[in-house]
C-alpha cells in the first residue's frame, strides 16, 4: 500500500488505539482561530512580540530556567545547544546513549555540519548511568540524557542515578543536556515537578508537537546568556523564521489541558499492562510502566504484522498502531503505543476485542 492509501485507510478506523485524536486542518485552524479571538493574539516579527516571549517565560518558568527560545525543529535546536556547551569548554567531545535521536534520526548533521564529536555512552538497551559516564576516559564537554528514552520503550534513569549524574556533570564542568521531547511525560512518571526534573541540567530541549500535539516547534531552556547565543546561531542556520506564531499558538492553546491529562494517561497505561499480562505472546518493554508510552513485541515479523494491521483496519475498523520495525530475533517485530486521547477514550470492551484480534492473528 501507498503512503497515501494507508493513511485513507486509518482515516475510515472508527477506533484508533495510539496517540492523540487526529484532527483535520479546517478543526484545527478553527480552534486556532477560535483561541487567537478570545485572547487577542497578534502575529510575532521573526519571534518578537507578546505571544512568543509569553509562552517562552511560561515554560522556561515551569521548568526553573532563566530563559527559553522557541525553535522550529528539535533536529536544529539539540545540535545547536551541545555545540555551543563545547565551544564554551574549547573540547568538542560530546557522550550519546546509542538509542539518542541525534545518532538515530537525524543524518550525521553533528558530524558533517561539524558541531560536536560524538561518544557512545552505556548499555544501548537501558537507561545509562554514573558508572558507564565513569568508563569514559576521554575529557567530555557535554553530555545528553533523554527523559524518557523513546527508542527503548519510555525507559527512564532511576531517580536518585539521575540525581547522581547530575551532580557528577556539576563537579567536573560537563554541560548536561536533557532531551526532554517527552519531558511532559517524565515528570508524571516521576511524580514530580517539571522543575525537579529539570534542576541540575544546563540546558533542556522540549517538543510541542509529540505529548502536546501541536503542528510543530520546539524550544530550548537554559541560562539567559547561553539562550542569547543560542539565538544567534538559530539565525545562522535559517531558524529565524517571519512569523512563529502558528506554531506557538497550536501548542499554547492546549498546552495546560494536555499537562492535566498525563496522570490520567499514565494511570491509562498501567491499566493496559493489566490486560496485556493476558496474552503471553506479546512482550512489553518496559517490565512495568515508567511513563504513558511502551514498546510491545510481537512473535511475527514486520511485514505480517503490517498486513495483520491493515487487514483488521479493513475488516474491523480498528487501527491497531502506526509503525513495526524488526527486531534482533527472527520472526519478531516492535511497534510502539503512546497512551494519548486515544486510549483513554476506548471502551475496554473495544480494547479487548483489540487486543484478541492482535493475539489471534499472531498465534
Amino acid at each position: 500500500m501507498t503512503d497515501a492509501e494507508i493513511l485513507a485507510l486509518k482515516s475510515s478506523c472508527h477506533t484508533t488505539l495510539p496517540g492523540h485524536l487526529a484532527l483535520t486542518p479546517a478543526q484545527t485552524f478553527s480552534r486556532m482561530a477560535a483561541w487567537c479571538e478570545e485572547h487577542q493574539i497578534e502575529h510575532d516579527s521573526y519571534g518578537e512580540g507578546e505571544l512568543v516571549q509569553a509562552f517562552e517565560h511560561k515554560v522556561a518558568t515551569l521548568l526553573g530556567m532563566e530563559a527559553g527560545l522557541f525553535c522550529i525543529t528539535g533536529t536544529m535546536t539539540q545540535v545547536t545547544a551541545l555545540r555551543l556547551a563545547c565551544e564554551e569548554r574549547g573540547n568538542s567531545l560530546v557522550a550519546l546513549h546509542a538509542s539518542s535521536h541525534i545518532l538515530v534520526h537525524e543524518n550525521s548533521n553533528y558530524q558533517l555540519l561539524g558541531h560536536f564529536h560524538a561518544l557512545k555512552i552505556g548499555n544501548p538497551h537501558r537507561p545509562w548511568n554514573l558508572k558507564d559516564l565513569q568508563a569514559i576516559s576521554d575529557k567530555l564537554a557535554a553530555v545528553q540524557y533523554e527523559l524518557p528514552m523513546r527508542e527503548i520503550g519510555g525507559q527512564l534513569p532511576d531517580w536518585d542515578e539521575l540525581e547522581t549524574i547530575k551532580q557528577h556533570c556539576r563537579d567536573n564542568d560537563i554541560h548536561l543536556h536533557m532531551d526532554g521531547a517527552r519531558l511532559w511525560e517524565a515528570a508524571t512518571g516521576y511524580g514530580r515537578s517539571l522543575a525537579e526534573v529539570a534542576r541540575g541540567f544546563d540546558t533542556a530541549y522540549v517538543s510541542f508537537y509529540k505529548g502536546i500535539g501541536g503542528l510543530g516547534g520546539a524550544m530550548l531552556l537554559g541560562s539567559t546568556e547561553f539562550i542569547a547565543k543560542a539565538k544567534a546561531w538559530m539565525h545562522r542556520q535559517g531558524g529565524s523564521v517571519y512569523r512563529r506564531s502558528p506554531y506557538v499558538v497550536a501548542a499554547a492553546m492546549q498546552f495546560d489541558e494536555r499537562l492535566a491529562a498525563l496522570p490520567a494517561c499514565l494511570a491509562r497505561t498501567r491499566e493496559l499492562y493489566t490486560l496485556l499480562a493476558q496474552y503471553p505472546q506479546f512482550k512489553v518493554n518496559p517490565a512495568a510502566p515508567q511513563c504513558n508510552m511502551l514498546h510491545l513485541h510481537l512473535p511475527v515479523d514486520k511485514d505480517r504484522a503490517i498486513a495483520i494491521r491493515n487487514r483488521i483496519a479493513q475488516e474491523q475498523g480498528i487501527w491497531l498502531f502506526n509503525h513495526a520495525t524488526h527486531t534482533a530475533l527472527p520472526d519478531s517485530c516492535m511497534l510502539e503505543w503512546y497512551v494519548g486521547d486515544n486510549l483513554l477514550n476506548t471502551d475496554n470492551v473495544v480494547l479487548r476485542k483489540a487486543l484478541d484480534l492482535l493475539a489471534a492473528a499472531t498465534s
